[in-house]
C-alpha cells in the first residue's frame, strides 16, 4: 500500500530522526514485521498486548478524556495495520508505531480545541533563554520497571532527608498533577523520558524535533515540576525540624 503524502507520509515510511542517520529495525522487529505482512493475527495480538497501554497514556496527554484517547489509539493501530507494507525500518517499529499516535492525536486534540499541535520549539513566554539539560539521573520510572506508568527517580533531590522519606503515594499524585499543569509540549517530553523511559532519540523521532530542543524542553519540564512540589518540600522540612 502506498504512504500518503506528507507528515503522514513521512511517518508511515518510518520518519528519519533529525540528524540521527538511518536507524535500522531489530532483528527481533524485522521478524514481526514480516508475520504482520503475512497476515499472522497472533503476532498483531502481541504487538497490541506490548504497546496498546503505554498508547493509551501518551494519547491521554493530548486529548481530554479516556474515550477519545481510546479512539485515538484504535485509529493508531488502523493506522499500523495500512501502513506496514510502506514502514521502511528507518526508526525502530515502536518508535513508527508512537509517531503514528503522536500524529493522530495532535490532529485530535486541535480538532477537540484541547491544544494547539506539538510543534516542538522553544517556547520563551519565561523570558528564558535555553538552558542545559537537567541531570539525567534525575528522572522517572520506565516501561520497563515493575510499575510501568509510575514514577521511580523523580526530577527531584532525593539523595537528603526529607525527601527521600516523602516518595510516597501522595507525592506521586502531586508529581502528576504538576505533569498535567504543564504546557503540553514540556508535558509530553517529560512522560516520554521520564515516566515511559524513552531515550532522547526516541523521542526525538516520535516528535519529530530536534536533540537540542528535546533537551531544552525536558530540562525546563522538569525544573517546573520541581517548582511546583517546592512548598510541599517546604513543609515537609518544616515538620521534621519540629521533631
Amino acid at each position: 500500500m502506498a504512504a500518503a503524502g506528507g507528515l503522514d507520509g513521512r511517518m508511515a515510511a518510518g520518519w528519519r530522526g533529525p540528524g540521527k542517520g538511518q536507524v535500522a529495525v531489530s532483528l527481533e522487529e524485522s521478524a514481526v514485521l514480516d508475520a504482520l505482512r503475512r497476515g499472522d493475527e497472533n503476532a498483531f495480538a502481541r504487538l497490541v498486548g506490548e504497546h496498546h497501554a503505554s498508547l493509551r497514556r501518551v494519547a491521554r496527554l493530548y486529548v481530554a478524556n479516556a474515550a477519545i484517547a481510546d479512539e485515538v489509539v484504535q485509529d493508531t493501530w488502523l493506522g499500523v495495520i495500512r501502513g506496514v507494507w510502506a514502514f521502511e525500518g528507518r526508526s525502530s517499529l515502536k518508535t513508527w508505531i508512537f509517531r503514528i499516535l503522536v500524529n493522530r492525536a495532535r490532529t485530535r486534540a486541535v480538532r477537540e480545541s484541547r491544544s494547539t499541535p506539538f510543534t516542538g520549539t522553544l517556547s520563551t513566554e519565561d523570558g528564558a533563554d535555553p538552558e542545559p539539560s537537567a541531570s539525567p539521573e534525575h528522572s522517572l520510572s520506565g516501561s520497563d520497571g515493575a510499575a510501568p506508568g509510575h514514577w521511580a527517580r523523580p526530577p527531584l533531590d532525593l539523595d537528603s532527608s526529607p525527601e527521600r522519606s516523602l516518595l510516597t503515594k501522595e507525592l506521586q499524585g502531586r508529581l502528576r498533577t504538576a505533569i498535567d499543569a504543564l504546557p503540553s509540549n514540556l508535558r509530553v517530553v517529560l512522560w516520554l523520558r521520564d515516566v515511559e523511559g524513552w531515550s532522547s532519540e526516541e523521542v526525538c523521532n516520535a516528535l519529530a524535533i530536534q536533540e537540542t530542543n528535546q533537551r531544552v524542553l525536558l530540562h525546563r519540564a522538569r525544573s517546573k515540576a520541581r517548582a511546583a512540589l517546592e512548598p510541599y518540600f517546604e513543609r515537609a522540612r518544616g515538620s521534621a525540624r519540629r521533631r
